[in-house]
C-alpha cells in the first residue's frame, strides 16, 4: 500500500499516540455550509439530506429517481464521505413542477436519516457554492487523551499544513502513478473524468511536496522574498521582505506557465517541482492554469472534550480543506471501514 503522505513533514512533530478514527460512521460527522441563502424561488429544488453510511453520488441517483428526473438533473456542492454521518445540500432541476414529496424516499433508503430542509433557488448547486464544513470527530482507544491537549492547543493556535488528503490521490496513490505514466507517454487518457482526476492528483502532490519542504527548511510560517500571500479578499499580493510572519502565505498549484512568485520563493518552489518532471510535463501539456493555495490550515472554532480513552474534536474548515490533515498532526490514526474523508 502506497501512502503518499507518509514522507511529508509534520509541523508539530510526528504524533506517537495511536487511536481509532471512524470506529463507526457516527464518529465522523460532517455538516456543510453553503456560501449563499436560497432565494426561495426558481426552477431548482434544493434539499438538505442527512445521511449515514452512503456516498453522495448514490444518494443523488436515488433522489433523481424519487423526483422522476435523470441523474444529470441533480447536483451538489461537495462530495462527502461514505463512512460518516453527513448533512449536505442537493439541487434538483424541476422547472414548472411542484416540490416533490420525499417521505417514501426517506422510508425506502435506510442510509437517508432525514430531510433537514428544502428551498427553491434560481441556480443549480456547483462545487464553488460551498463555504466549508463543520466536523465532529471522535477518536477512540486512546491511552491518554489528556496528553493530547498540548497538541490540540498548538493546532488551534498555529494551524496545520494544508495538505491534500490521501483520497485526492486515489486508492494506493493510483491516480499519481497514472499521471506519471501519462507524462511518460506510456498511456493515453481520453476519458474526461480520469483526465481530471490524474491532473488534480499531479498538482496536489506537487503542492504537498512544496509545503513539506518549507517546513523542513524552517520557512513554513515566515516569508521568502517574492512570496505570494492571500489577503482577506482572496487576492494575492507580493511580499518582498523575507522572514516576515505573514498570514496567508501560498504555495503553487502548478500550471503550464512560469511560477508567479519571484526571487527566493520562485527558486525554492521551482527546485521542488522540478523533481517531478513527468507530472510537470502532463500538467503543461494539458495547459493547466496556475493557481495558489495557502500553506497553513487553521481550524476555526476548535473545541474538544475527552474521557478515559476517547477524544471528541469539533472544528470548521473552509471548502477544499481536509479534516485528515488536522488528524494527521494529532494522532497515529487507524481508520476503520472507508477512509475517504470529506472531498470538495
Amino acid at each position: 500500500m502506497t501512502d503518499l503522505l507518509a514522507p511529508l513533514a509534520y509541523l508539530h512533530g510526528q504524533p506517537t499516540q495511536p487511536g481509532t478514527l471512524k470506529a463507526s460512521p457516527d464518529d465522523f460527522i460532517v455538516s456543510e455550509s453553503l456560501g449563499f441563502t436560497p432565494s426561495g424561488q426558481g426552477e431548482h429544488f434544493l434539499v438538505r439530506i442527512k445521511k449515514r453510511g452512503e456516498n453522495t453520488k448514490y444518494v443523488a441517483n436515488e433522489l433523481a429517481k424519487a423526483c422522476g428526473v435523470s441523474s444529470r438533473q441533480v447536483s451538489w456542492a461537495g462530495l462527502k464521505d461514505r463512512h460518516a454521518v453527513t448533512e449536505q445540500w442537493f439541487s434538483v432541476h424541476l422547472p414548472g413542477k411542484a416540490d416533490p414529496d420525499l417521505a417514501a424516499f426517506v422510508e425506502n433508503h435506510p442510509g437517508v436519516v432525514s430531510i433537514e430542509g428544502t428551498a427553491r433557488h434560481q441556480h443549480k448547486l456547483r462545487p464553488g457554492d460551498l463555504t466549508g464544513n463543520q466536523f465532529t470527530l471522535c477518536i477512540r482507544d486512546l491511552a491518554s487523551p489528556q496528553a493530547l491537549v498540548p497538541r490540540l492547543e498548538a493546532i488551534a493556535k498555529q494551524g496545520v499544513p494544508n495538505y491534500f488528503g490521501a483520497q485526492r490521490f486515489g486508492r494506493d496513490g493510483n491516480n499519481v502513478e497514472m499521471a506519471r505514466a501519462w507524462g511518460r507517454g506510456e498511456i493515453k487518457v481520453r476519458d474526461k473524468s480520469k483526465r481530471s482526476f490524474y491532473l488534480s492528483a499531479a498538482r496536489s502532490l506537487l503542492f504537498n511536496q512544496v509545503v513539506s519542504a518549507r517546513i523542513e527548511a524552517g520557512v513554513f510560517a515566515s516569508t521568502l522574498s517574492g512570496d505570494l500571500c492571500l489577503d482577506e479578499q482572496q487576492q494575492t499580493y507580493l511580499v518582498e521582505q523575507e522572514g516576515r510572519h505573514q498570514p496567508g502565505i501560498t504555495g503553487p498549484l502548478t500550471g503550464d506557465n512560469a511560477l508567479p512568485t519571484e526571487g527566493q520563493a520562485q527558486h525554492f518552489e521551482q527546485a521542488v517541482v522540478d523533481k517531478e518532471p513527468e507530472l510537470l510535463g502532463v500538467i503543461r501539456d494539458n495547459r493547466m492554469r496556475h493557481d495558489r493555495r495557502v500553506l497553513c490550515l487553521l481550524p476555526q472554532a476548535m473545541t474538544w472534550t475527552h474521557d478515559a480513552d476517547t477524544l471528541t474534536v469539533r472544528f470548521f474548515l473552509p471548502a477544499g480543506a481536509f479534516a485528515t490533515a488536522v488528524m494527521r498532526e494529532l494522532v497515529v490514526a487507524t481508520p476503520q471501514g472507508e477512509h475517504n474523508a470529506n472531498i470538495d
